[in-house]
């Protein structure tokens, strides 16, 4: 298991993409687990199959990313990330 904390936050957007593509392609090759622990919801959104969204370290919000972005429950999730179509997820 690799564990990502705020890894591609301080990158410009082009670097940014540069990683995420490499460690998705590492993930892939050798069916690698990965944690990532970010404030950059784009970034869950581009890479994370499954999110929990914490609020002051409680768990208000859990699932697949293209539900919890898409449809999101909690008030908190909602107000970190309006709902948007999940054909940028992966799957």
């Amino acid at each position: 298991m690799l564990i990502c904390d705020e890894s591609v936050s301080a990158l410009d957007v082009s670097v940014q993409a540069q990683i995420l593509a490499l460690l998705d392609h590492l993930r892939q090759t050798l069916n690698l687990a990965m944690l990532f622990i970010t404030h950059d919801l784009s970034v869950v959104a581009r890479i994370a199959n499954r999110v929990i969204v914490l609020r002051e370290g409680v768990i208000v919000e859990r699932g697949t990313t293209a539900h919890v972005l898409t449809t999101p429950d909690h008030p908190y999730t909602q107000a970190c990330w309006p709902p948007r179509t999940a054909t940028a997820w992966p799957t």
